[in-house]
C-alpha cells in the first residue's frame, strides 16, 4: 500500500481510504459480518484511513464503525466523521452532536473532523451559529485533531470556504469528469496553494464511471494498449495528481476492495504516460458527448423564483445520458433533488414557466424544455415520497 504525507497534518496515511456509505447490505440493513471482513481486511491490508458521517446508511453507519474498530483497529488508523449542518440550529447542537458521535464510534477522538457537504449557504450560516468557536475549543480539549470541509457547490464558494478558517484538510469531488465542476481542478490547485490536505470523495463517480460503461467509452478502453478496467483506469488519473494525499473508495464488494488494494499499491503520481493521458482525455471526451444539456453549473439561473435547483436538476440528467441506469438515477435525483441534506425540495416539476432562467442563461438554453424533460424522465409517482422518505432519515423533515 503506498502511503503519500499530508503537510499540514504530517500525517503518513494510505493513498486509499475506505469511505463507509455504501457497505454491503441484507434487507435494508448493513451486512456486519461481510461488511467488519471487509474493513478489518482491508486495515490488515495496509488501509489506514475509515471515514463515515451521520447519515451514511441511514445512521447505521458511526455505530457500525465504532463496532469494527474494537480488538486494535482504532489504534492503526485515522477515523473521519462529520458535523451535519442541516442538524445544527444553535451552538449547542454542535457539541451534542459530536458528543454522540465519540459515543457511537467508541472513541474519545476524532482525528479528521469534517463540517460536511458545505457550499457558500450552508457555510454562512455555520459561521453565524459559531462554528470558529466549536472547532477551537474542541481541538483545543482534544476531541478534535485535524479540522476540514467536505464540499458541494460551485468553485466561489469553495474559495471562500477554504480562506474562511485555518483548515487542515477539505474533501472535494473529482474524476475525470468533474474538472470543472463543483470545486475542480482550479479548486484542488487553490486548495493546495495554501497549503490543504487533499482528500477526493466520488473517484468513480458513485460507481457510475465502472457499472454499465457506455459503447463509445468502452471502446476507449479497449483500444488502449494497456488492459485495465474502467475503475483502474479512473482511480490511476486521480492518484497521478500528485497534489491528492488520499482518495476515498465507498467499497461494497471484496472483489472492489482486492482491486482497489492492488492498485493503491502502483499508482505513483505523474506516473501516467503522455499516451496513457490521452487516453483518459478520449474517454472524458466520449463521456462529454453522451451529455443530455450543456449546462455548465455557472449558477447564473439562480436562485430560481419557484424554488428549482436548475443546475442540481441538469448535471442529474446528464448522468442518465452518460451512464443510463435510470433506477440509481432517479435514486440520486430524489436524494439530490429532494432536499436530504437541504431540507426542502427542489424538483423540476416546480417550474412555473416564467422565463427569468432564460434571459439569465449565458448558453442561450431553453431551460424550462430541459425541466420538462427532467420531469419526464426523473420524475414518477414515487420520486416524491421516496425524498421524503430520504429526508426523514437524514433529519430533515
Amino acid at each position: 500500500m503506498l502511503t503519500r504525507r499530508m503537510p499540514s497534518t504530517g500525517d503518513d496515511l494510505s493513498i486509499l481510504g475506505f469511505g463507509c456509505m455504501r457497505l454491503p447490505g441484507k434487507r435494508q440493513q448493513i451486512d456486519e459480518p461481510r461488511a467488519m471482513a471487509m474493513i478489518r481486511g482491508a486495515i490488515d491490508r495496509g488501509v489506514t484511513y475509515i471515514d463515515t458521517a451521520v447519515p451514511y446508511h441511514g445512521g447505521q453507519s458511526e455505530p457500525f464503525v465504532g463496532r469494527v474498530l474494537q480488538d486494535g483497529y482504532r489504534d492503526r488508523v485515522k477515523l473521519a466523521t462529520k458535523l451535519p449542518p442541516w442538524k445544527v440550529e444553535t451552538r449547542a447542537d454542535m457539541d451534542r452532536i459530536l458528543g454522540q458521535q465519540l459515543e457511537k464510534l467508541q472513541t474519545d477522538h476524532i482525528d479528521y473532523y469534517l463540517v460536511h457537504s458545505l457550499n457558500a449557504k450552508s457555510w454562512e450560516k455555520m459561521l453565524e451559529l459559531g462554528v470558529v468557536d466549536f472547532l477551537e475549543r474542541t481541538i483545543a480539549d482534544g476531541r478534535i485533531i485535524n479540522a476540514g470541509f467536505s464540499f458541494h457547490g460551485k468553485l466561489e464558494g469553495f474559495k471562500t470556504i477554504v480562506d474562511g478558517y485555518d483548515w487542515k484538510f477539505c474533501q472535494i469531488q473529482y474524476n475525470i469528469i468533474d474538472t470543472h465542476s463543483q470545486a475542480g481542478t482550479e479548486g484542488l490547485m487553490y486548495a493546495t496553494d495554501k497549503g490543504l490536505g487533499i482528500i477526493v470523495m466520488e473517484p468513480l463517480r458513485g460507481g457510475g464511471l465502472t457499472g454499465k460503461v457506455p459503447p463509445s467509452v468502452q471502446s476507449v478502453w479497449d483500444d488502449a494498449p494497456t488492459r485495465r478496467s474502467a475503475a483502474e483506469w479512473a482511480l490511476r488519473w486521480v492518484w497521478n495528481h500528485p497534489q491528492v494525499h488520499l482518495v476515498l473508495s465507498g467499497m461494497s464488494t471484496e472483489e472492489q476492495v482486492d482491486e482497489n488494494i492492488r492498485i493503491a499499491g502502483e499508482a505513483l503520481p505523474e506516473s501516467l504516460t503522455v499516451e496513457e493521458l490521452a487516453i483518459l482525455e478520449r474517454a472524458k471526451n466520449a463521456y462529454i458527448e453522451l451529455e443530455r444539456v450543456g449546462c455548465t453549473g455557472c449558477g447564473y439561473c439562480m436562485p430560481c423564483p419557484a424554488g428549482v435547483d436548475i443546475p442540481g436538476c441538469f448535471a442529474v440528467l446528464n448522468d442518465l445520458g452518460r451512464f443510463g441506469n435510470r433506477r440509481q438515477t432517479r435514486m440520486v435525483y430524489a436524494f439530490r433533488v429532494g432536499g436530504a441534506l437541504s431540507g426542502k425540495p427542489a424538483f423540476a416539476s416546480l417550474c412555473t414557466n416564467c422565463g427569468k432562467c432564460v434571459k439569465a442563461c449565458p448558453q442561450g438554453l431553453d431551460v424550462p424544455e430541459y425541466l420538462r424533460e427532467v420531469r419526464r424522465e426523473l420524475e414518477t409517482f414515487l420520486t416524491k415520497p421516496l425524498a421524503w422518505m430520504m429526508r426523514r432519515r437524514a433529519g430533515n423533515s
